[in-house]
């Protein structure tokens, strides 16, 4: 129980000093959107790149997490979308529920992955982004077009969204380093660690500082069922998958950890520019973000 402590307090604790600083405009109110830009577009590629060029990668363990993950995301979202057909929710608010259930915060998936598993649990995780980001936008974009159809969307638009994710990007790069056993120059490493060691603490406090709790008076059941389908439904359904793929207790126990990530910020964006119920989505992330904290504190102990 004190290595968890110890590994789980860091991590939020940084999530909530971000958002104290959002609290007292520290050190400005324009600093941050700059920052989170700065941690999504270098910091992280390049901890990426530097993790996955340098770390032994495990293909077949590495390809059963994948199938496990995307098969465990088609039920959860088809398990909604049954769901859906009883209930009959607002279609815009229905958009929400389907972001809230299946999308995750990479930073916080990378920074437990890290603290608890190390470069290996990193590596395993990262190439499980490269496939999983894609495969949740296809997801959630078809339920915006199907529901909602508001916003200009095109299937181009949405291949060069994906192509120019750095994080994708950069893990593509990473691997290819690996597996053609390239070395890199002794400076280039150095460059890449150094910036690598800022990726996760900023990235950590920017998800404190997008958190908005001000939604979070909207307790509404669309919040409670998105709630209840990313941090209970869709940790049982993946352990379920993983146990049915022969993966190993320490993958089986990433892919779980991976399943009850609080959903992503990416959701609010893409519901403010295809339509969607942008407070619902907002309540949503700063909610999960909230309860996966004692969700994480019962889960780790098990595995």
């Amino acid at each position: 129980m004190e290595h968890i402590i110890n590994t789980l307090i860091p991590i939020f604790a940084l999530i909530f000093l971000g958002y104290f600083f959002k609290k007292i405009k520290f050190p400005s109110t324009d600093f941050w959107p700059m920052a989170d830009k700065f941690t999504y577009y270098v910091l992280m590629p390049a901890f990426l790149v530097y993790k996955m060029a340098t770390s032994n990668l495990d293909l077949e363990q590495t390809k059963n997490l994948v199938i496990t993950a995307i098969l465990a995301i088609s039920i959860v979202f088809f398990s909604l979308i049954l769901l859906n057909f009883f209930v009959k929710f607002n279609n815009r608010a229905f958009t929400s529920i389907i972001q809230g259930g299946i999308r995750f915060n990479s930073y916080v998936l990378l920074a437990f992955a890290d603290s608890v598993y190390g470069d290996k649990g990193l590596v395993l995780v990262a190439i499980l982004m490269t496939f999983v980001i894609p495969f949740i936008n296809i997801l959630c974009i078809s339920t915006f077009a199907i529901y909602v159809r508001d916003g200009q969307f095109s299937f181009v638009s949405f291949l060069k969204t994906i192509i120019k994710n750095p994080l994708i990007v950069a893990c593509i790069i990473g691997g290819f380093i690996n597996i053609s056993d390239i070395t890199l120059p002794v400076i280039a490493l150095k460059s890449l660690t150094m910036l690598s060691g800022a990726a996760l603490p900023i990235g950590l406090l920017s998800v404190g500082v997008g958190s908005e709790f001000r939604y979070l008076k909207l307790a509404k059941k669309e919040i409670i069922v998105s709630s209840l389908a990313k941090l209970v439904y869709f940790p049982l359904i993946i352990y379920g998958v993983g146990l049915l793929f022969g993966l190993s207790s320490e993958v089986l126990a990433i892919a779980v950890i991976f399943g009850a990530m609080p959903t992503a910020v990416s959701g609010y964006i893409l519901a403010r520019e295809l339509g969607g119920d942008t407070a619902l989505i907002s309540s949503i992330i700063t909610l999960q973000t909230i309860l996966c904290i004692p969700i994480l504190f019962l889960i780790l102990p098990i595995l």
